[in-house]
């Protein structure tokens, strides 16, 4: 809550019209001339996975507010007769990505927007508490049914609606709740969100921005095998059925079928595998794998689902074991919109630095965002390509740079002015 009320201050500091729905996204709006349009909307979360880093999700938070408050007070300077580039450049960064440039400026004269400007901070984005990832963005999508909301607990057995009203949002049911943060038609027009890689490309390329081209969905299994266990010492190997075996030789099939497609988009992970009863001296007799596959091809993804899902029933029946399976989410990849991408690349340009056309592997609200307006990306390097873990971290340049490339293309997207003194420093 601390966090929430530290995002709204942040927002409402930059001169934004704060508001939360019923899922509890959190909004920051600042109005257009024209307001039969739809608004450019970005955004990220702020939620983490445990043990996780200061980054993902935060920066498209944060970042975010800092661009439409830089866009508010400042005006682009002018890059012609500028022969620096790239990560050289970056220190000198132009436009509305920093306050140093803000502050040069001889006469502050701001963006005004013709489409209104938000920015958003999305509830739930991991799937942490709820087992349930991006809940704040399917619901604006229509992407997420009361049924599966009704049957989601957390591990104090609260249900997402208990939390909801309790954080002060919510309704008085998990329909009510999604019927009233369902967006429009019409209410968004184009979506943008900056966030880190998570991967080693643009570090290792040395390319100061990635725009993305199309954005990878898992499909997550959970696969559960049940033998009879026994005694460590009595009981013989030829007559074990032991779950813990056939779970370690599903874990390796994983691996296989995501290899063979030959694939680079292609990957698959068994990050969960819980051997019962855990104790040494017991032959496992059950054993819990959850299996995650991901793609930017759909159907190539599902294919390695069924491979891995004919491997269990193989397995199972070699190992004289019991196998049961349950397909949790299987969502669809989203190809980026190609005037989002010439926005983001244009602007990267206009600021001197190097681009790069790339797939994101990792997934992002922006997945189902895609579903309500047009959608683009924006990555910034990380370092050594690493997230989801504490060390995970991002420069100061490369933030001003990414901060200043969404700036840009919220006011490309917009068709605002910039009034008189916009070329002048």
């Amino acid at each position: 809550m601390e966090a929430r009320a530290f995002v709204k201050d942040l927002m409402a500091s930059a001169g934004l019209a704060v508001r939360e729905d019923a899922v509890g996204n959190i909004f920051g709006r600042w109005e257009g001339s024209d307001p039969s349009l739809g608004s450019v909307l970005t955004g990220s979360h702020c939620d983490a996975i445990p043990l996780a880093g200061m980054y993902d999700g935060t920066l498209g938070v944060i970042g975010a507010v800092e661009a439409l408050a830089a866009l508010r007070r400042a005006v682009r300077r002018s890059t012609r007769g500028t022969a620096a580039a790239g990560r050289a450049a970056r220190p000198r960064a132009r436009g509305p990505c920093s306050r140093p440039a803000a502050a040069d400026c001889r006469r502050p004269q701001g963006f005004k927007p013709k489409r209104s400007l938000e920015v958003m901070m999305f509830t739930s984005e991991e799937p942490t508490r709820f087992k349930l990832s991006c809940i704040g963005s399917r619901a604006m999508a229509g992407a997420l049914s009361a049924e599966t909301l009704d049957a989601k607990r957390d591990e104090n057995g609260t249900t997402f609606l208990q939390a909801a009203n309790a954080a002060g949002y919510g309704g008085s049911s998990h329909q009510a709740v999604l019927d009233a943060a369902r967006t429009a038609p019409g209410v968004v027009d184009y979506f943008v969100e900056l966030h880190i890689e998570q991967g080693p490309t643009l570090e290792a390329e040395g390319v100061d921005i990635g725009v993305v081209t199309a954005i990878a969905a898992p499909a997550a299994l959970e696969v559960t095998f049940s033998g009879d266990g026994g005694h460590a010492g009595a009981q013989l190997m030829p007559l074990r059925n032991d779950a813990g075996l056939a779970g370690a030789e599903l874990a390796l099939a994983v691996e296989a079928h995501t290899l063979a497609t030959g694939a680079e988009d292609t990957v698959g992970t068994t990050g969960k595998f819980e051997v019962s009863p855990n104790a040494v001296n017991s032959v496992p007799r059950e054993a819990r794998l959850a299996i995650d596959v991901r793609d930017v091809d759909g159907a190539r993804r599902d294919g390695v689902v069924s491979a891995i899902l004919a491997s269990a029933s193989t397995i199972a029946a070699a190992r004289r074991v019991r196998v049961a399976s349950a397909l949790i989410n299987q969502d669809p990849p989203a190809a980026c919109d190609g005037d989002v991408q010439d926005a983001i690349a244009a602007s990267a340009a206009e600021l001197g630095l190097s681009a790069k056309r790339m797939v994101s592997r990792a997934y992002h609200d922006s997945l189902f965002m895609a579903r309500i307006a047009p959608t683009g990306m924006i990555f910034i390097p990380c370092a050594h390509g690493y997230s989801h873990r504490p060390d995970e971290f991002a420069s100061e340049a490369d933030i001003r740079a990414g901060v200043g490339v969404l700036g840009l293309t919220m006011a490309r997207l917009s068709g605002g002015e910039w009034g008189p003194a916009r070329d002048e420093l």
